[in-house]
């Protein structure tokens, strides 16, 4: 399965260069890119999503995480045949998955460094992993409105 492959492949950019930032900056250390609208900021999350938090949550999310990401690999596997938007939607999301998965369970917290801004409104500071399952989820939302009607039209 070659989307597995590029899984892998976004994996490895995410942990690169969440370990990048990690040894070449300090935490909370931000550096202005673009004036007013993308920085570099050096943060962690030890919660989850957007920074929620509660007792033992990163525990439960941890364990949820696993058994989300494995059933993942499972639905994959079950839609080989599928087409390759959906199985790259997927790759993107397992990729994603799986770098904040390593994050908290070799680090306890999450790396997070994407700061975008557009005039005074600031965006959750986030990471190339949260970008891959969004980029995903939207791939298959896009797919189950527009693309599946049209294969199911094609077939009849």
């Amino acid at each position: 399965m070659r989307v597995l492959f590029a899984s892998g492949a976004l994996f490895i950019a995410d942990q690169l260069s969440k370990f990048f930032i990690r040894q070449s900056m300090a935490l909370g250390e931000s550096i202005e890119l673009i004036p007013s609208f993308f920085h570099l900021t050096y943060i962690t999350n030890d919660g989850m999503a957007f920074g929620i938090n509660f007792p033992f949550g990163i525990y439960i999310f941890s364990i949820v995480s696993i058994i989300f990401t494995g059933f993942l690999f499972w639905y994959l596997y079950s839609i080989k045949d599928d087409p390759l938007i959906i199985r790259a939607a997927l790759a993107l999301i397992i990729a994603g998955a799986l770098g904040n998965l390593t994050d908290r369970l070799l680090l306890g917290e999450v790396t997070d460094f994407l700061d975008f801004m557009i005039g005074g409104y600031h965006w959750y500071i986030f990471n190339l992993a949260d970008s891959f399952v969004t980029i995903g989820m939207v791939i298959m939302i896009y797919d189950s409105i527009f693309l599946e009607n049209k294969r199911n039209a094609v077939q009849e």
